[in-house]
């Protein structure tokens, strides 16, 4: 009956996840949302848990971890090793994915303790895009009001209780040292690569400095060493011309900002071959500290139609406007519509970057990085140059290489 029901009122229907916030989204057929929003209902409290259907999450969640361990891609494993060198053991800095030693200890009750803590109305928001207002509240206070849910006959384990607290940005090292050779392929191979992640203390997207960031971000831009190029592809962005156009052995260069409620962390991320990421830190440092000196007029305002265009075409598609309505709401109260979003960024000027990075800087810096680490300077190096010359002390007869 559920198949039969997907299939004449829904066209999309998913559950996704950040590190700090679950959400729950259905598209459906205008005609009728009645049936959509009680369904949506039940699968928020409602929920069968049954002990098959754990079986068969844990077998899910053991192979996604294989996935992520043998994936060539280093994103999602940098981004997991940033957030704990910046935020150690707090908050931010928990893990995401989930620890292989733990899959197998998540139990039927583990689970309808978190749902009873953390499924509650005040972490609550409801949102509906291409429907009426006062229609959508009814149904909403119908389903959503009073009603039973799954873990209401459970008592609620002593281990379990709402973290409030607010996150403690504290910066430092982590690393996955490992071999990456038996990552090539048997035929034609791919170059063994090693990858770092240099970052600090940005701001929470509820402060004014968030849209600065959002505008250095795309600044920065960056990307892999091979790209199609072409217009509005970023190509002329600082990583481009600075480190993928001027260093043939920097096969990555890309800045990521990570904005949450109460905090953030700006990162650049590189790769390269293990016996140059030594230099490939101290071009990363360069980088940073170059933030604080002036911007040119072009390279800004492209930086800031970039950031508008990408918003605008983002918002053409109404799943993306549901998950932005859902988490400005949810996050400060209120959504603020494009036109607002668009005015603050064209109001960022090059001193306000300035400002923004000194204070940035100031914070302790946070390094991750994962294969052959030989040449990784330590977490000790790497603070003394950027609190002095802003160079890496030579080591050994090794040559500063300009390609």
């Amino acid at each position: 009956m559920r198949l039969i029901f997907l299939l004449e009122f829904l066209t999309f229907c998913r559950r996704w996840l950040s590190r700090d916030t679950i959400m729950y989204g259905i598209t459906a057929y205008r005609s009728d949302c009645s049936p959509v929003v009680k369904l949506l209902s039940e699968a928020v409290f409602r929920p069968v848990v049954s002990d098959e259907e754990i079986l068969a999450a844990r077998e899910r969640v053991a192979f996604e971890l294989e996935d992520v361990e043998l994936r060539l891609d280093p994103e999602p494993i940098l981004t997991e090793l940033i957030h704990v060198a910046a935020f150690r053991d707090n908050t931010l800095g928990l893990p995401k994915l989930c620890p292989a030693g733990n899959v197998s200890n998540i139990s039927r009750q583990d689970l309808l303790d978190y749902l009873c803590c953390y499924y509650t109305p005040s972490r609550l928001t409801v949102c509906g895009v291409g429907i009426d207002h006062d229609s959508f509240v009814e149904m909403v206070r119908d389903n959503f009001t009073d009603t039973k849910t799954s873990w209401s006959n459970t008592e609620v384990s002593a281990k379990f209780s709402p973290d409030t607290s607010i996150s403690q940005y504290t910066g430092g090292m982590e690393t996955n040292d490992r071999d990456m050779s038996s990552h090539k392929l048997v035929v034609n191979p791919l170059p063994e690569l090693a990858h770092v992640a240099l970052g600090f203390e940005s701001c929470s997207f509820t402060e004014p400095d968030f849209f600065s960031f959002a505008v250095l971000n795309s600044l920065l831009g960056g990307g892999g060493s091979f790209s199609a190029g072409g217009p509005g592809k970023g190509m002329y962005s600082r990583l481009y011309l600075d480190v993928l156009n001027r260093y043939s052995w920097v096969q990555n260069a890309t800045a990521y900002n990570h904005a949450y409620s109460d905090s953030g962390l700006f990162c650049m991320y590189g790769s390269s071959a293990p016996s140059d990421l030594r230099e490939l830190v101290q071009v990363l440092i360069t980088q940073f500290l170059r933030l604080t000196e002036s911007y040119g007029e072009v390279e800004l305002s492209r930086a800031k139609e970039q950031v508008k265009s990408m918003l605008m075409m983002n918002l053409e598609s109404r799943n993306i406007v549901f998950e932005d309505v859902g988490r400005q709401v949810l996050a400060t109260g209120y959504r603020q519509s494009p036109q607002e979003l668009c005015t603050k960024i064209d109001a960022v000027s090059g001193h306000q970057l300035q400002d923004a990075c000194e204070r940035m800087l100031k914070s302790p810096p946070s390094v991750a990085a994962f294969g052959n680490l030989r040449f990784l300077p330590s977490i000790r190096e790497i603070s003394s140059a950027l609190a002095g010359s802003g160079r890496l002390q030579s080591e050994g007869k090794r040559v500063w290489r300009f390609k």
